[in-house]
């Protein structure tokens, strides 16, 4: 008899997930391994493997559509056999006809967080010709994303990935070629129109604000910021340079610090568990990466023990899983405390909301040259403003504070951290 395909739960937190793309049709042979489909969970993109064989009998998700964990999404059996008696079974009637593909519902890849304030406006319009091809080719969400950004008409890129599908490289070869021109505007002003976007909002969006609206108005937040001189750590950033040849950043030495710190101070290594604290005892430092639909946390697992050259290297190797969308859910699970750093966009101070079930997360600002005084006497400093936000439940004011001197202590004396 046909098998019934249900949603699978792909991540610990998922609870629907939602079809970026088929990349089988009714009709069409399936063997075990074959790629079925591209579901988008709360966490990352990932592509759903077949583990039947068979033949594609029903396609029973559209592709843009949200369907809860172990809805049905398709059929799989002998070539001609009735599927129907297999959802009529599972509890779901088959329709009489398959009803035809609503091009004008279909959802749009999400606008970056970062690049939409900065987009040029446009007057809606109804869906073209060119659109709804394109949402039929074979491409990943990324390279739709990035080629809807750029202004290329992703159905004139050739795709060099499994059966022709556009994958990033394509459409970056794209832009390098000079593919990239900003699609054209119409330079006569009319005055008094109004028009706007709406966004459909991903899966990842979404747990990311059920999860910081959880944190914010769950636990009571307080902040402590301390300033950083961190001249000395810049020496020892070229000396490590010149010693080893490798490179760390002033990020990976500020999660080293911190790492070191949580070791002194386990009460800000903790969580909130409703009825008790949780002090743990191994350390996991979370470090934000800001992608195309929010923020990702990918894990640094035992991060005391490991040197600031190990960080760098995991950093970068999870940084771009995150940007790339393949990161693993056991690789954002498991953090015991958080940093989010904006230094790198000249933001020079910054709260941030904690990020479950931390207790606390360290928000890094830019490091700012200014005249600062040292043994009496006006000299350049290189300064750098740190926030600490902090559960109340769990840590006091003065537990917070005794950390940001130990991390004060490491960054300003950074060879402490190697002895």
């Amino acid at each position: 008899m046909a098998e019934v395909i249900r949603m699978p739960r792909m991540s610990d937190t998922m609870e629907e997930g939602v079809i970026v793309s088929w990349l089988k049709k009714e009709g069409e042979p399936v063997k075990t391994g074959d790629l079925l489909a591209e579901i988008e969970t709360d966490k990352a993109t990932m592509d759903f493997e077949s583990l039947w064989e068979g033949t594609l009998l029903h396609i029973g998700a559209k592709e843009g559509e949200a369907i809860p964990i172990d809805g049905i999404i398709a059929v799989i059996g002998k070539k001609g056999e009735d599927f129907k008696a297999a959802l009529a079974e599972a509890g779901n009637a088959a329709p009489e006809t398959s009803a035809p593909a609503d091009n004008t519902s279909s959802a749009e890849p999400a606008v970056s967080a970062a690049s939409a304030p900065n987009a040029p406006a446009k007057t809606a319009a109804p869906a073209s010709t060119s659109d709804s091809d394109a949402d039929r080719l074979k491409a990943s969400p990324l390279a739709k994303a990035m080629a809807k950004e750029s202004g290329i008409d992703i159905a004139s890129i050739k795709g060099t990935g499994d059966q022709g599908r556009i994958v990033r490289r394509d459409v970056e070869a794209a832009i390098e070629t000079g593919g990239s021109e900003a699609p054209a505007v119409s330079v006569a002003p009319v005055f008094g129109q109004e028009s706007y976007e709406e966004v459909n909002i991903s899966q990842m969006r979404k747990t990311i604000a059920r999860r910081l609206a959880e944190s914010k108005f769950s636990a009571p937040h307080f902040y402590l910021t301390i300033e950083i001189n961190m001249g000395r750590a810049s020496d020892a950033r070229q000396r490590i340079l010149e010693m080893s040849g490798e490179k760390v950043s002033f990020n990976d030495m500020v999660v080293k610090a911190c790492a070191m710190a949580l070791r002194k101070h386990p009460a800000v290594n903790s969580s909130w568990m409703g009825d008790k604290i949780r002090r743990n005892h191994h350390i996991h430092v979370g470090v934000a990466v800001a992608v195309s639909e929010g923020l990702l946390v990918p894990v640094i697992r035992h991060t005391d023990l490991k040197s600031m050259t190990q960080i760098n290297a995991e950093v970068k190797v999870l940084a771009a899983k995150a940007k790339d969308k393949k990161l693993q859910p056991d690789e954002m699970q498991g953090n015991t405390f958080t940093i989010s750093n904006l230094g790198m966009f000249g933001i020079e101070e910054f709260t941030a909301i904690i990020n479950p079930p931390d207790a606390c997360i360290l928000a890094i600002g830019a490091i700012i040259e200014k005249p600062i005084i040292q043994n009496g006497q006006v000299v350049a400093g290189k300064i750098m403003k740190v926030t600490l936000s902090c559960d109340h439940r769990v840590v006091d004011g003065a537990t917070g504070a005794q950390f940001l001197q130990t991390v004060k202590q490491y960054l300003e004396e950074p060879m402490m951290m190697l002895v």
